[in-house]
């Protein structure tokens, strides 16, 4: 797998009370080019978020005392900190992940993982902080759409999308990681004239198809009598 497209003097904090799994993580982010510190309990992480200035922060949901939603609450409504926030965990729940997005996480990554996937993600969540990316141009974790180009790829595999399609995902990334209801989408995407609801759930089941089969981690949720949500 090719390294993703490096950031400069990105710094980042670490946050893990695995030792083992701390130091492997540390080694390859300086191998990659990160400046990182490490904190090994939530208080300690949130004492040097405070202190210091972090282009994002991975944060590991179980930690001794202060647990990592904790952390990531207190850092978005106490210290005010829009840093972008990648938590690392072995919970595989939706309601775990959504929890996460609640509490102001951007990004939710499950153990056991491939570090290049979380340099991957971590290059994305820094990217987007710093306004690196084009405006016409969305990414979800490793998906990307490219609305200029009409180009949508996930790890860097190209996917071929119906025209309606792609506008639904479009819609999709644009609000993600917030959940869009069936009448939102069927609104902007038909107007007030929409078709049966067999449509939108064929198109979302091809989409499911493209963007998430060939995949390990599904991206596009279903949330039951609410509507849908792209997220990891």
């Amino acid at each position: 797998m090719k390294s993703p497209m490096r950031v400069k003097n990105a710094c980042v904090l670490l946050v893990e009370d695995h030792r083992e799994l701390a130091a492997t993580t540390l080694d390859f982010l300086e191998a990659e080019g990160f400046a990182a510190d490490y904190a090994g309990d939530g208080l300690s992480a949130l004492q040097l978020a405070a202190q210091n200035c972090y282009d994002a922060i991975i944060l590991d949901v179980m930690l001794p005392g202060v647990d990592g939603f904790e952390v990531c609450q207190r850092l978005r409504r106490e210290a005010g900190r829009d840093t972008p926030v990648l938590m690392l965990t072995a919970r595989d729940q939706l309601e775990d992940k959504l929890q996460g997005f609640q509490v102001g996480a951007d990004d939710y990554l499950v153990k056991p993982f491939d570090l290049p996937e979380l340099v991957a993600r971590l290059v994305a969540l820094i990217r987007r902080q710093r306004g690196d990316l084009a405006a016409n141009r969305l990414q979800v974790a490793d998906l990307e759409l490219d609305a200029g180009t009409l180009e949508v790829c996930r790890g860097g595999q190209p996917i071929q999308l119906s025209p309606t399609g792609f506008r639904i995902l479009k819609i999709l990334m644009r609000e993600s990681p917030r959940l869009v209801t069936r009448e939102a989408l069927e609104q902007e995407l038909w107007g007030d004239a929409p078709p049966d609801s067999d449509t939108l759930r064929s198109h979302l089941y091809k989409l499911r198809q493209a963007i998430d089969k060939p995949f390990r981690q599904p991206l596009l949720h279903t949330v039951p009598r609410q509507g849908f949500r792209l997220a990891p």
